[in-house]
C-alpha cells in the first residue's frame, strides 16, 4: 500500500504525544468536518484530512489493523480518536461527507438525545450530511455495552426488536442507519466495524462470526439483519 509522507509542526508532535499519553487535547474543526468539543477521547486533536483513512490510519489504533495481531475482536476494531475522524473513515464505505454535531440540520437531534443518555457514555453525536446515518463517540464502550444490553432485554421481554439487529460499532464510535444499505457497508471485511447484539436468543448463521464483546450476553458478528 502506497503511504505518503506527513509533515508535522513540533506542536503537532507535542499535540501527538499528549494524546498518547493521557487522551488529551483540542478538538478543533479540519476540513470542515466536525464541529463539537467532545469525543471518544475527551476531545483529541485531530490528525489532519486525511485521518481516519486507511491511507492515514488514526491515531489511537487505526482502521487497517494497527491494534494487537493477537489481541480480542474487539482490540482490533478501529478506533477515530475524535468525532471527526470517524466522520472520514464511514465516509469511505457510506455518505459521510460532512458531520453536523449541533441540533440545526440534524434530522434525529431529539430522538437520539432521548434514547442515548448519560448511561451510555455518548460524548458526541453527529448526524452525516444531514441524513439518516449518525456517529456516536464513546467514552466509555463496556458502559455502552451494557445500557444497550439492558434495552435489548426490556425489549426482548416486551416481544418488541429482532433478534438478528444490532448497532454497528468500533473501539470508541457508533454507527447507526434508517438505510439497510449503509450499516451492510459498513459491515464489510475491509471496514473492519462488528455488530453488537445482545440479544439472548441471537445466533448467527453458519460462517458468520460471533466472539465475545466487553460485556457477558453480548456479542461481536458481522452478521446483521434489521
Amino acid at each position: 500500500m502506497r503511504t505518503t509522507p506527513l509533515l508535522v509542526s513540533a506542536a503537532a508532535v507535542t499535540a501527538l504525544l499528549t494524546l498518547t499519553a493521557c487522551g488529551g487535547g483540542a478538538n478543533p474543526t479540519v476540513g470542515g468536518i466536525g464541529s463539537g468539543t467532545g469525543s471518544g477521547t475527551d476531545g483529541a486533536t485531530d490528525g489532519g484530512p486525511d485521518e481516519g483513512t486507511l491511507e492515514n490510519p488514526t491515531k489511537n489504533g487505526g482502521v487497517d489493523g494497527n491494534a494487537p495481531k493477537d489481541g480480542t475482536a474487539f482490540q482490533k476494531l478501529p478506533k477515530a480518536g475524535t468525532i471527526a475522524a470517524a466522520a472520514r473513515f464511514v465516509n469511505g464505505f457510506t455518505k459521510c461527507a460532512e458531520i453536523t454535531t449541533t441540533q440545526a440540520g440534524y434530522k434525529y437531534w431529539d430522538q437520539d438525545v432521548a434514547r442515548y443518555g448519560e448511561n451510555y457514555s455518548v460524548v458526541e453525536r453527529g448526524s452525516c450530511d444531514q441524513g439518516d446515518t449518525r456517529i456516536f463517540m464513546i467514552k466509555d464502550m463496556k458502559r455502552f455495552q451494557t445500557a444497550y444490553k439492558e434495552d435489548i432485554a426490556k425489549k426482548a421481554a416486551e416481544n418488541k426488536g429482532s433478534s438478528t439487529a444490532g448497532v454497528v460499532i468500533g473501539q470508541d464510535f457508533t454507527v447507526g442507519s434508517t438505510h439497510s444499505t449503509a450499516m451492510a457497508a459498513l459491515l464489510e471485511p475491509r471496514a473492519g466495524l462488528l455488530t453488537l447484539n445482545c440479544h439472548p436468543e441471537f445466533k448467527p448463521p453458519s460462517g458468520f462470526r460471533k466472539e465475545p464483546a466487553l460485556v457477558d450476553g453480548c456479542v461481536l458478528t458481522d452478521y446483521r439483519k434489521s
